[in-house]
Parts: structure tokens; sequence; C-alpha cells
């Protein structure tokens, strides 16, 4: 066994493990050599995915990730295969060729709030994985959080409630700009989320998706989603989660073209109830954990049993992302 386990002054115990794990290296060789490194994810990638579901999340430090090329070339060396960014709100831009992102771009003031990654479409990707290029100075974590504990809390505060969103799913409302919309952390324009450049293939896609959508003066465009699951039992760990974009799109989806605690409702059309929410919202506050990131750093999430946030900053942060399809 190679995979060598540290501890993290930010990390927490989830049911009698380290959230996140912390993976660092073996030796200097694996520290310095990119070679040797990209050579050890290969022969580690089986236990790694391993740890990966146990945990939740792994942060990977001190490993020689200088760039966005060796970030990608990282996920090369494991089996995860590439998912095209297709449905996601966030304004993104292209980085590499082939699999990394920006993630979220929306403005430094900008908190945003607590998601699994594109669970408001129908299949959402298994697998996140996040690369520091720049750690901002002030501010600027990455919140990760267990989806099973907040789920518990969820149950918790409120059962009739939270049992009728599970039994009956959830639907998001978001208006679309023709045109990305930086200003907004869901500025993403229906052209980019869709991945199009003409109506009629994004009414194919949301045809395809199930989907209503009406256009609107200006070229924007409002969709309504199918219901959606919000309450999931996760068979590879076994525990019920809180698989939804609910407490993001309640108190984040606020922009010149939406109102959050508008655009989610449960399959009814009942919207979220607002004691409960405010509730759950202060849990997963409490309950998260915030790490500081540092340059080279490389962090994989589950993203069907965890979910995360973005903490405000100031100065200069890069973090890119990409994600992958469920094995």
């Amino acid at each position: 066994m190679s995979v060598i386990i540290s501890k993290l002054e930010e990390q927490k115990q989830v049911n009698g493990l380290d959230f996140p794990l912390l993976v660092t290296p073996e030796n200097a060789e694996t520290a310095q050599n990119e070679a040797s490194f990209l050579k050890w994810i290969e022969d580690n990638k089986a236990e790694l995915h391993g740890l990966l579901i146990k945990h939740g999340a792994v942060l990977f430090r001190g490993f020689p990730v200088s760039s966005s090329d060796l970030f990608e070339k990282m996920l090369d060396k494991t089996d995860y295969k590439n998912m095209p960014y297709v449905g996601g709100a966030a304004p993104r831009t292209q980085v590499t060729a082939s699999r990394i992102v920006t993630a979220n771009e929306s403005p430094a003031t900008e908190t945003i709030p607590f998601h699994h990654e594109m669970a408001q479409v129908p299949t959402p990707p298994g697998y996140i994985f996040f690369y520091c290029d720049k750690a901002s100075k002030t501010g600027g974590a990455t919140s990760i959080l267990h989806s099973g504990e907040i789920c518990k809390k969820f149950f918790d505060l409120n059962p009739t409630f939270a049992k009728k969103v599970e039994e009956q799913g959830v639907r998001y409302i978001r208006v679309m700009p023709e045109v990305t919309d930086t200003s907004s952390a869901i500025g993403r324009s229906w052209k980019e989320t869709f991945n199009v450049t003409t109506r009629e293939d994004a009414e194919a896609r949301m045809t395809e998706a199930g989907m209503n959508w009406e256009w609107l003066e200006g070229g924007d465009l409002k969709t309504e989603t199918a219901a959606l699951k919000a309450v999931r039992f996760d068979e590879e760990t076994q525990q019920k989660v809180f698989f939804n974009s609910i407490a993001a799109v309640y108190s984040g989806w606020d922009d010149a073209r939406n109102q959050g605690k508008k655009a989610v409702a449960t399959a009814d059309g009942e919207l979220m109830d607002d004691d409960v929410m405010t509730a759950l919202i202060e849990e997963m506050r409490i309950n998260c954990v915030n790490f500081k990131w540092q340059d080279g750093d490389a962090l994989w999430i589950n993203n069907h049993t965890v979910l995360h946030a973005r903490q405000p900053f100031e100065g200069e942060r890069r973090i890119l992302a990409s994600i992958s399809f469920k094995e």
C-alpha cells in the first residue's frame, strides 16, 4: 500500500472517518517528479477510488500538480470518463481542449450555496474534481458537507414536509439569458447551458430532458424541469442522501431574471417551507468543513454523497474543475 494518509487541521470525523481524507506523497520522488506522480496515480487508481467512495472527498496535497495540463493528465490516468458540462447554471470557461473548465465564475463577493453538482438535470455527474491554480489570500474556501448527514437533519426539522419532498421530488424553474451574464452566479446563457447555437437545438435538448419552456422577450428562456428526485438512496454507500440543489436555488438563484424562493417547488407546485429552509441552511453552515486552498491542491468529490459550496474571497483566485460520469 503506497497511499499515505495525513491529517488536515480543518477536517472532521463523519461516521468515524476523516472528512475530507488528506493524501500526501509517499516520498520525494512522487512529490517532485511529474512522471513519477502520474505513474503513482495510475498504479493506485483503484485504491484511491475506493477511498473516495468511503470518505466522500479526498484532498491531494504536496504533489507536483503545477498546471491545468498536469491536472488533466492526473485525471487521464484514472478510469473516470470525461463528462461534458451541459446543463449547469454557472458561468464557466473552457481551459483545456478536453476536460478542464473554470469553477463557477460568479463574483468574488457572492457565496455559492451548498448543492450537488447539476442535481437539476436528469443525469448529473458522479464525481467532481477541483484544482487550485491560485489560492486567494483572503476567504475563498470550498465548503464540503456530507449529504447523508444533512439529510437526517432535514427529516428532523419537519418530517411531514421532508417526506413530501422525498415522495414528489422537486421542479426547478430558471430564466436563462441568451448571452452569458457573468455578473450573476446563475447567468450562464441557454446557448452555453445546452451547448447549442439555435433555439431549435435548445428545444430538442429540453424535450429530451422532459422540460417545459417559454421563450421570453429579449431572447431569454424560461425553463421548468420535470420532477426530479430530491432525496435518494445511494446504493454504493447504503445511505439516504439530500441529493438536490434546493438550498442553492432557494438562497442563491437571485438575479435580474430570477427569484430563488420561487425557483424550486414540489411536483404539485408547493414552494419550499421558509422556516425549514432557514434552519436547514444554518445546519449546513454548522456541519460543513471549510478548508483553505493551497496552490497545487486537487480535491476529488463523490457528487452522489457530498455537497459543496464556495465562500466569498478577496484578491486573485483561480479554481479549475472537471466532472465525470458515475462508474
